[in-house]
């Protein structure tokens, strides 16, 4: 029996998601709900990323209309389908508004679905959101609905153990003595540009970074980093991505509390020198889906208890100092003249970032599509460092296999610009990793 070609509805989620949803269908057909597009209508104005990509959906499907109308079916181009926006009439058999309730939006993108459903007899319609409980709704309805799959990864089950256990131990030796070795076959499989390790036998062991360009394993150390300290293994290896010039984009993993946004900033002031500034930006997810002007005061007064952590990193830096060291004075100076800024994501999109150090925390929150477009707006002298937990997402439509940060390593582990690292062992308190642990 010959395969129903598919006809693809996609909801307002997905074209915030990525805006270039409707061509990602390959020669199936994609269908707009007309209520879609009076929300992409209201999503138009604004800064974020979700603003810019409702514009973009809008001229692509105002270009499409040059070509016939948008009741009729249109072809997206050669190796695609075609398009067409579809009105949430009343079905004949099953009314969403009718089951759930009247006036709600969702309801009349299942209603649109329904209706294609009926009229479309010899192809099989999906309803394609990244809103689970629509999704739920509409499969309750008798309609197929999957998730958004374009730019999610494979989560790998290997782990991401970095031990290599009984290395010879002369090798260890040497690399202590030396400071590197030729790898010659020490890591095997787990061999990996810029990869970190822990050479051990025995009780002896060597924290070692391999570097591609020499075909060597090189000795990490603890070392202070404008007073802050590696506590474990992880944070040594983290500092050295950090500090590396020849690594332009970093990922750093880990809970709450393993000291990813301590060691960024540590870095980044230590290195304060080779840039013209430093900038810590994070996404702003609102608080219980309340958009970020329901919070009172001015927009200083709005943002502030957002960029909240990231100042108290900074403040735990400066505290490792007297107010008449050198290293205390030089913050307050980086401070006053905005060589250092701490600022919402959203402020500094459409910047092009030349000779600075740029660090995003809470990089989950991100869709691939904001993390490519950060990293493509990057300029000559200009490192950028990403920090997150894949598995403390914050924004609905994200989960650990969608996100940014995740897609972000998925596709860039190996390459000689970037390096990942796994932070697994919080150092915040003994009470903080209980809770990482237990709860």
């Amino acid at each position: 029996m010959a395969k129903k070609q598919k006809i693809f509805v996609l909801d307002t989620s997905v074209l915030l998601h990525d805006h270039q949803a409707i061509t990602n269908f390959k020669k199936n057909y994609v269908a707009i709900p007309i209520t879609v597009l009076e929300e992409l209508d209201k999503f138009k104005i604004g800064n974020d990323m979700k603003n810019f990509s409702a514009r973009d959906v809008i001229r692509q499907i105002d270009k499409l209309s040059s070509h016939g109308s948008l009741q009729d079916w249109i072809s997206l181009g050669k190796e695609l389908g075609s398009f067409k926006v579809v009105l949430d009439n009343n079905p004949k058999e099953i009314n969403a508004e009718y089951i759930y309730s009247a006036g709600k939006n969702d309801h009349k993108i299942i209603n649109a679905a329904l209706v294609l459903k009926e009229t479309e007899h010899k192809m099989e319609v999906v309803l394609v959101t990244k809103d689970i409980n629509l999704r739920i709704k509409a499969k309750a309805l008798g309609i197929n609905a999957e998730d958004y799959e374009t730019g999610k990864v494979e989560v790998k089950e290997e782990g991401t153990s970095n031990m290599i256990d009984h290395v010879d131990s002369e090798i260890i030796r040497h690399i202590f003595h030396a400071g590197k070795v030729d790898e010659n076959g020490i890591l095997g499989k787990k061999k990996i540009t810029n990869g970190y390790y822990i050479l051990k036998n025995g009780k002896s062991s060597s924290l070692a970074f391999y570097d591609h360009f020499t075909d060597q394993l090189e000795r990490i150390e603890k070392e202070y980093v404008y007073g802050i300290k590696p506590k474990n293994a992880e944070q040594a290896f983290a500092l050295h991505a950090l500090m590396n010039p020849h690594i332009k984009l970093v990922a750093l993993q880990g809970v709450a509390g393993t000291g990813k946004t301590l060691l960024a900033l540590a870095s980044a002031l230590e290195q304060s020198k080779n840039y013209h500034q430093i900038i810590l930006a994070r996404p702003i997810v609102p608080l219980s889906n309340k958009e970020i002007g329901f919070l009172p005061g001015d927009a200083n007064d709005k943002i502030g208890p957002y960029m909240e952590p990231l100042w108290d990193n900074l403040k735990f830096i400066k505290s490792q100092f007297s107010e008449n060291e050198k290293k205390y004075k030089s913050i307050l100076e980086m401070e006053n003249s905005g060589r250092i800024v701490i600022t919402p994501l959203a402020f500094i999109r459409g910047r092009s970032l030349s000779n600075i150090m740029f660090i995003v925390d809470e990089a989950q929150n991100l869709t691939p599509h904001e993390v490519k477009t950060i990293i493509t707006r990057a300029g000559e002298n200009t490192k950028i460092v990403f920090t997150g937990d894949v598995n403390q997402i914050d924004t609905p439509y994200l989960d650990e296999y969608s996100n940014g940060l995740a897609y972000l390593i998925d596709r860039l582990k190996g390459q000689k610009l970037f390096a990942d690292v796994v932070l697994e062992k919080g150092e915040r308190s003994e009470l903080a990793n209980l809770a990482n642990d237990l709860l």
